[in-house]
């Protein structure tokens, strides 16, 4: 039950004249893989990739997530080659908060000399002047959203603002009450955490934030490192003549009009997949039928 559509329709991000597709493009599998170091170094084939990317924006797609430390740098400097100069409708959207340990491990980088660092490295790296849109990642909890003040964090974002390095800040992997906190300091364009069809924790933050027009961008809407696997959600997808995968994209742009997804891979094949799933329209009562799986 395919129909046309413009890669499932557009959303402009509140207070600016950035406007993308609700499809987008997660970057974070570009890089490579080295042992158990994932998104680490370059991966085996550098155009490949670039060619990949290339397809992205010849696509439709407008909207790339990104950061420095998805490799480190790699990533950042693979978009770089692929695509500079920059298609002026493209949105790249950087995120910082973390760094990457000599082990591959995660870590805090959370002070305001590592935030500022971190900006200048996704400047460099992109090769750009200013950056679209920085994402702060709280890191209070590694694995999912953890309280803790983001105040002093989202203030320095504010003055990168203020000096034209960053036009736009957004957040991820928060707490709606860090969500509140960072909003009494500056305008907050979009937020990035882990949802998907069996990952709801923020239902109600997802409609918070479509009241007051700001984007919400779910991250692993595919699962991640574990892919998502439902008995119910292959079962809808087989009367869909459809994937289990274009399934759950198209539930998460049928969910709510602010919620962009960037589903992210290295491979043509599953790129044009995950594009098709843009087209794809669910009826009510297969909708309520994987609105159930938690039930």
């Amino acid at each position: 039950m395919l129909q046309e559509m413009n890669l499932a329709g557009s959303f402009t991000f509140p207070g600016t004249s950035m406007t993308v597709n609700r499809m987008g493009y997660g970057a974070m599998q570009l890089a490579g893989r080295e042992g158990d170091k994932l998104v680490w170094g370059p991966p085996r084939d550098v155009d490949g990739a670039i060619g990949l990317l290339r397809e992205v924006v010849a696509s439709g797609v407008n909207h790339i997530d990104t950061s420095d430390y998805y490799g480190p740098h790699i990533t950042n400097q693979i978009i770089r080659k692929a695509l500079s100069p920059y298609p002026v409708d493209l949105v790249i959207v950087t995120k910082i908060g973390a760094r990457r340990g000599a082990d591959g491990s995660w870590i805090p980088a959370f002070s305001r000399e590592d935030l500022i660092a971190a900006v200048h490295d996704n400047l460099r790296n992109l090769g750009l002047d200013v950056l679209d849109v920085v994402n702060l990642r709280s890191m209070f909890g590694v694995h999912g959203p953890a309280e803790g003040s983001i105040e002093e964090q989202v203030t320095v974002l504010a003055e990168l603002q203020q000096k034209g390095l960053v036009r736009h800040i957004g957040l991820s992997n928060v707490t709606p009450a860090q969500v509140a906190e960072a909003r009494r300091i500056a305008p907050i364009v979009c937020v990035q955490n882990q949802y998907n069809l069996v990952h709801r924790s923020d239902d109600a933050l997802v409609a918070d934030l479509a009241r007051d027009g700001v984007a919400y961008v779910p991250f692993f809407p595919l699962g991640g490192f574990t892919p998502l696997h439902s008995a119910t959600l292959s079962d809808v997808a087989a009367q869909l003549d459809a994937t289990p995968m274009q399934v759950a994209l198209a539930w998460l742009l049928h969910r709510s009009p602010n919620i962009l997804v960037i589903p992210g891979t290295s491979s043509l094949t599953h790129l044009r997949e995950n594009l098709q799933a843009a087209k794809l329209e669910i009826p009510a009562q297969m909708l309520a039928t994987l609105d159930s799986i938690l039930h």
